[in-house]
């Protein structure tokens, strides 16, 4: 097992560029099991696990896929099996992805209940309801969802979803895409991965409207087609390098992303005190002297990112002051807090609400990652504590950061990984 050991105390400096979008990538590749008709050629994907996991899981279902230098090319004209095993679907939530296309073009699948990280109660249940709006039945039974389309297809229909959804707006929309008619998606997700997912859906030969919107109209087309495609930065990975500049007193350039796409986070930085700049693909931070408190309620794009919100915590143990961060999401995502307190940081929480007190002199020890973005929040606290941060299990952090020690090494970090066992 793997640990990150950093020496805190270095102000970090110089440009750095963000990998592809984890979150984009996970729906681009399962939608690839629509067609039959090609091979497709992904640029941008980053090499992470839970990319390997969500490729292991293509492969067992009969894909043809390859990896190297951050494309991938897919071939899922073998696709046969249309079973998602447990084994693998518990490793990841985002295996869910799998039910919209593999019922669209089937006509049936059966996907285990799905795992991933430990926080919150997370349910499927809007997933479920968009594949009955479809025409598909759906029955649960040990453990696996048994989904299959009435005469083998699905049918257009008008899908209203009671909260906005990232994932069930993306497996709703590749469901609809081979569906019978005409589908409306009301209330869809606007985040830049589910507008990522539809230009790659209309690239194949769909026809998605109202890209970028709350409100997605699919007239539903007979066959689709391989294509090659480039995916986006990604924002979270982007939010948090800039987070550890402004968290170290440093001055970092971000290259590769569409700042647009990063605003609300960027407005945070500024409310916070750091001086941002941006081009037309790059984005510098420097931070102020002394941080800011600043208030942030994590909620659906464009608002503050959920995914950032732990990170932000962090950030805020060295603003002076009082700072309150609310999930609207996530109500008990807050596993990181306990570990940032124990590096000496001063967090309360109030239901969906953490209370930053700042600023707070922090001093290293071990910590226990327990989620992707928890990880992340602990590194940055590792960045500026006195002494050695061990960050353990940072499996999590594998999951959605590519090559993170590295980006953060030739930033002027003194981070390395180093092996362990559990109970040494």
């Amino acid at each position: 097992m793997d640990k990150l050991v950093i020496q805190g105390g270095r102000r970090l400096s110089g440009s750095v560029t963000a990998s592809g979008s984890k979150n984009s990538s996970l729906p681009i590749i399962a939608a690839t099991l629509l067609t039959g008709n090609g091979t497709f050629v992904l640029n941008n994907i980053p090499d992470l696990q839970d990319i390997k996991t969500f490729t292991q899981l293509l492969n067992h279902l009969g894909a043809e896929t390859r990896f190297a230098g951050n494309t991938m090319e897919i071939s899922t004209s073998n696709v046969k099996n249309v079973q998602a095993p447990y084994e693998l679907v518990k490793k990841m939530r985002a295996s869910i992805y799998v039910l919209g296309p593999m019922l669209a073009r089937f006509g049936t699948a059966r996907v285990s209940l799905p795992g991933g990280c430990a926080f919150g109660p997370r349910p499927i249940d809007l997933h479920l309801m968009a594949m009955e709006k479809l025409g598909a039945k759906i029955t649960i039974e040990t453990g696996y969802i048994d989904a299959t389309a009435e005469g083998g297809k699905l049918r257009g229909a008008h899908i209203d979803f009671p909260i906005s959804s990232v994932g069930a707006t993306g497996n709703a929309l590749m469901a609809a895409v081979l569906a019978e008619g005409t589908t409306t998606i009301g209330n869809a997700a606007m985040e830049p991965e589910i507008e990522t997912l539809s230009l790659f859906l209309n690239a194949m030969g769909a026809d998605i409207r109202g890209i970028g919107t709350t409100e997605l109209e699919i007239h539903g087309v007979d066959t689709l087609k391989a294509t090659e495609f480039d995916n986006i930065f990604d924002r979270i990975e982007a939010g948090t390098l800039l987070a550890a500049a402004a968290i170290t007193g440093g001055e970092v350039t971000v290259n590769g992303v569409i700042p647009e796409q990063l605003k609300s986070v960027l407005k945070k930085f500024v409310q916070a005190g750091c001086s941002v700049q941006t081009t037309g693909n790059s984005v510098t931070l420097k931070s102020p002297e002394t941080l800011i408190p600043t208030d942030v309620t994590a909620k659906p794009y464009p608002s503050f990112p959920t995914d950032m919100q732990a990170q932000w915590i962090a950030l805020m143990t060295r603003a002076k002051g009082t700072s309150h961060i609310t999930d609207k999401i996530y109500h008990e995502r807050f596993n990181h807090i306990p570990e940032l307190n124990r590096l000496g940081a001063h967090i309360e929480i109030r239901k969906n609400q953490a209370v930053v007190h700042g600023p707070r002199s922090l001093s290293g020890t071990k910590v226990m990652s327990t989620d992707l973005r928890a990880s992340a929040s602990l590194v940055l606290a590792g960045l500026v504590a006195e002494g050695t941060t061990e960050v353990l299990r940072v499996y999590h952090l594998d999951r959605g950061y590519e090559k993170i020690e590295a980006k953060l090494q030739s930033l002027g970090a003194d981070i390395r990984r180093e092996q362990y066992k559990e109970f040494e």
